[in-house]
């Protein structure tokens, strides 16, 4: 089975952010809601610090996180908001520093995150 665009462009997204956090997802990447026409958009849902659940939303090569609450979701902040432009280094990072953000110093320390 050949994959689409979107279901291509997900995984590569998936595969670098579980290159850069490693032990920190939780859980496998479930990519969800993917289209490819007119345009490509696409959603990576996954668990961060058996702590957080998140979705990563791609629409037209912008492209965030936010963490899941109930039907709702809290916006994380970050610098890089183009796909195509963006350093998965930085995107990482501000991904990492925003989860820890909001997780207690214990949890962190007793499962070797901190």
């Amino acid at each position: 089975m050949q994959l689409s665009k979107s279901e291509l462009l997900a995984s590569q997204v998936s595969d670098e952010i579980e290159e850069r956090l490693g032990d920190k997802i939780s859980s496998s990447f479930s990519i969800c809601k993917t289209q490819d026409e007119p345009w490509i958009e696409f959603s990576i849902e996954f668990s961060a610090y058996n702590f957080f659940n998140i979705i990563l939303n791609y629409d037209r090569g912008s492209f965030g996180c936010s963490i899941v609450n109930g039907n709702l979701g809290i916006a994380l902040p970050n610098t890089q908001k183009w796909y195509d432009k963006a350093d998965m280094d930085i995107f990482c990072k501000e991904l990492q520093e925003q989860l820890e953000l909001r997780i207690p110093d214990k949890f962190l320390d007793y499962n070797g995150w901190k």
